[in-house]
């Protein structure tokens, strides 16, 4: 604490139009600053860090290890103090021009979303939505700036970095399905266990994913599916069910869909089997973002309403 009296706060802006620009002159104009006093902010700040913070790099300059390891932090502390200053804007769904963007799951951009994107529309005719899959885009800091607005799907166990808040959503039984050779549409979970599977991640390159629930369930009891492959699609992992003796397990209401397009059984899983419990999951800096809550609302009253 007492090196932070001595810090100036104003030098945290400086120290960011800095390290994004890496130019004197150009972070200069972002802060409304002369270039002398820019240099003079930038020496304060070296000295202050004991850090160069940027450093001769051919004829221009690029950030120092260290104010590259700093900037996630910086920006998030002024998001934060930018959020706490700024009332939230007015929102209005049926005027509001703007894009949101949801990290989701094959599940919810396959099943959820083709039925609830007429209901936004109606409501948010101006409203537009960027979709990508749950990745590298679930994180802290994604979240923090609003480069991701709401991450969708994600199973509860899921361990969620400081700053996340995780909403219960949604709870949806597995299913499995076989080619349609097979006759028996229940399975024990010794056959679950004897039988080669196809598996489908939802969360490529996840560091803070904490494994499906069916493999937690498994490893609780102290047994393991023999996975034949592993996919990020499951539109594909269907497919090469189809031309296997493999078994895939997915949320229900997607079994059902694969089955009205391909030649597929559907299997009733264990009786003991888990289930699938999914949130939503934003950062706390926006937990009062009136566009925010409006749209998580929009998937919390569309799936209570089923």
């Amino acid at each position: 604490m007492s090196l932070l009296r001595q810090f100036d706060l104003n030098l945290l802006v400086i120290l960011e139009a800095l390290i994004t620009e890496c130019h004197v002159s150009r972070a200069a104009d972002k802060v409304f600053l002369s270039q002398s006093a820019m240099s003079h902010a930038l020496n304060r700040l070296r000295e202050q860090l004991d850090d160069p913070l940027l450093i001769r790099y051919g004829q221009g300059l690029k950030p120092s290890p260290k104010a590259l390891e700093m900037l996630p932090e910086i920006q998030t502390a002024l998001r934060l103090i930018e959020h706490q200053l700024s009332p939230p804007a007015p929102f209005d769904p049926a005027k509001t021009e703007r894009t949101f963007t949801l990290a989701v799951t094959d599940f919810v951009e396959t099943v959820i979303l083709p039925e609830l994107l007429p209901i936004l529309i109606e409501q948010a005719p101006r409203i537009r939505f960027s979709i990508e899959m749950i990745g590298m885009n679930y994180s802290q800091d994604a979240l923090a700036a609003l480069n991701t607005d709401l991450v969708i799907g994600l199973h509860t166990e899921s361990t969620l970095p400081e700053g996340l808040i995780a909403t219960p959503w949604l709870t949806e039984h597995y299913a499995i399905i076989a080619n349609q050779t097979r006759l028996n549409t229940h399975i024990t979970t010794k056959e679950y266990i004897q039988a080669t599977h196809i598996n489908v991640v939802d969360t490529a390159g996840e560091k803070n994913y904490t494994g499906d629930p069916i493999d937690l369930w498994l490893a609780n009891n102290s047994l393991k599916r023999d996975s034949l492959i592993s996919t990020v699609n499951y539109f594909a992992a269907a497919k090469m069910v189809t031309q296997t003796h493999s078994l895939m397990t997915l949320p229900k209401r997607m079994a059902k869909l694969f089955s009205q397009h391909m030649p597929l059984t559907i299997v009733t899983p264990p009786a003991d089997f888990p289930v699938l419990n999914m949130s939503i999951i934003r950062h706390t800096l926006h937990r009062k973002n009136p566009a925010i809550n409006w749209l998580q609302d929009q998937f919390i009253s569309y799936e209570s309403g089923l």
